[in-house]
């Protein structure tokens, strides 16, 4: 089984991070699932924080292209799963319209998980602006009544690139803001951003005063593998009717891509 992983970071920016991810993904991945991680195009931002563009939805649809493209070419190379590892999930509904191979997003993956382990969940995130999203695709995702709320974590992108070397701080800050979270009827915590998922997963942080924090990019690893087979041993598949299910043709997308000058970004990172 192929899983292409899709970052909304450019991964050779950040290595730390990026040799954080290839750990996890080797440790949870079942023997003879290969994750292949590809981040966003070299330059893409001016740093190496994605958070200051993806904290506006006008910037973030935009990049959000790149994910698309990303997509189109894990079909190409046969991928047998394309899974979006961001919490913001951009292209997420307009992904599933344009490819035929399984799509799983690490936001949604966590929330339907977390709606297993109990009544409520709740988020912390880095960037504050993200909340109204949250709450969005929550709800986009029907499981707005089971959703107890967004909020900041307390910490940066930064301090987590840091806190690889030393997270001592950085857990105890979680466990002050999960608490304000818990009180809020939060059952599950999820860690929003995908950095402060992996650090927390590599401390094996897993509750909070008996409520669980959930591994996100763990569930959305095994919902991806769960896919392929549901595919590959049921034929099981999306719907494919109505506006936003039915499949364009490729030559059509690929001729769109080219005609807004896209062909630069088609060899993805």
């Amino acid at each position: 089984m192929k899983i292409w992983h899709q970052s909304f970071t450019v991964l050779s920016d950040l290595g730390a991070y990026n040799d954080a991810l290839k750990a996890h993904f080797s440790r949870i991945a079942r023997p003879g699932t290969q994750i292949d991680m590809h981040g966003m195009h070299p330059g893409t931002y001016r740093s190496n924080y994605p958070g200051s563009d993806i904290r506006h939805a006008s910037l973030q649809y935009i990049h959000g292209l790149q994910f698309m493209m990303a997509a189109v070419e894990a079909q190409r190379q046969d991928y047998d799963v394309f899974a979006i590892s961001t919490l913001p999930e951009p292209a997420l509904r307009e992904i599933r319209g344009l490819v035929d191979i399984p799509v799983v997003a690490y936001g949604e993956s966590a929330m339907l998980t977390a709606c297993m382990l109990g009544r409520k969940f709740g988020v912390l995130v880095f960037i504050d602006d993200l909340n109204d999203l949250i709450e969005q695709n929550a709800h986009g995702h029907g499981l707005a009544s089971r959703f107890a709320g967004a909020m900041p974590v307390g910490f940066t992108f930064n301090d987590v690139l840091k806190g690889f070397e030393d997270p001592t701080e950085l857990i105890e800050r979680f466990r002050v803001a999960a608490r304000k979270l818990i009180a809020k009827g939060a059952e599950v915590i999820i860690p929003g951003e995908a950095p402060m998922n992996i650090l927390l997963a590599q401390n094996g942080l897993s509750e909070v005063d008996g409520v669980p924090v959930l591994d996100s990019l763990a569930t959305w690893i095994k919902q991806a593998e769960a896919m392929a087979d549901l595919r590959k041993f049921c034929g099981t598949k999306p719907c494919r009717t109505g506006y936003y299910h039915k499949l364009p043709e490729m030559d059509r997308v690929n001729e769109i891509f080219s005609f807004y000058g896209l062909d630069p970004l088609r060899q993805v990172s």
